[in-house]
């Protein structure tokens, strides 16, 4: 159990960092299906950070989301893998990762003004510059629009990183052990057929800029 504690992280920039890097959140809770019924739900959402907060949108007409708005307590959970660790034994196979596991309660906004940031902002997150190369939402769009914010109460990071762990006694082993690194690449884009020779925008050139990486 030690080995695994020594994974644990819980300085507000380190958790930042792993949030930000981030894409997709598992959100759970728990919602009462029937009197005395209780379903637990594990909802995968886009998020960004902002702050000590995580923003999260759906629609109006989604149950769940209106539950988890009502402020009950919910976890978040994000992950990122970095690599496969290959050992020489089935035990001391792994991956190397960055996690956050957040709990806290989210609130509506109901404010257009504040959800149109926060979907502006949501829009920065998924792709840096691209907020401004697009039309905002309109008023139709934020009124089908569930705007949550997650208030992070507690949050703890956990970092697998390095090389293979395995045991004295397996070194002498025949069988090949070490990391095998795992990279998010961008490909090349693919415009919609309405686009015609239009040149690509500022924000999809800086993702395929050489050693992007998100």
């Amino acid at each position: 159990m030690q080995r695994v504690k020594q994974r644990a992280h819980y300085e507000r920039e380190a958790i930042h960092a792993i949030l930000d890097a981030g894409m997709i959140a598992h959100v759970g809770f728990c919602v009462e299906t029937q009197p005395g019924a209780i379903q637990p739900v594990v909802i995968p959402m886009l998020y960004a950070r902002d702050g000590d907060a995580l923003l999260l949108h759906g629609s109006i007409a989604s149950r769940l989301l209106n539950r988890l708005g009502e402020g009950v307590p919910a976890c978040v959970g994000v992950t990122l893998t970095d690599a496969l660790v290959l050992a020489r034994s089935h035990f001391n196979h792994s991956v190397n990762y960055r996690s956050v596991v957040a709990f806290g309660r989210a609130v509506l906004v109901d404010d257009p003004a504040q959800k149109a940031a926060a979907l502006e902002r949501l829009v920065e997150a998924l792709i840096p510059g691209r907020a401004a190369e697009s039309r905002a939402a309109d008023r139709n769009e934020l009124a089908a629009t569930k705007l949550l914010r997650f208030e992070i109460e507690d949050a703890s990071a956990k970092v697998r990183d390095g090389g293979v762990k395995d045991d004295a006694a397996d070194l002498a082993l025949p069988h090949w052990a070490g990391v095998v690194p795992i990279e998010t690449r961008y490909a090349a884009p693919q415009p919609d057929a309405s686009m015609g020779d239009a040149g690509l925008p500022a924000s999809v050139r800086a993702l395929l800029a050489p050693g992007a990486r998100r």
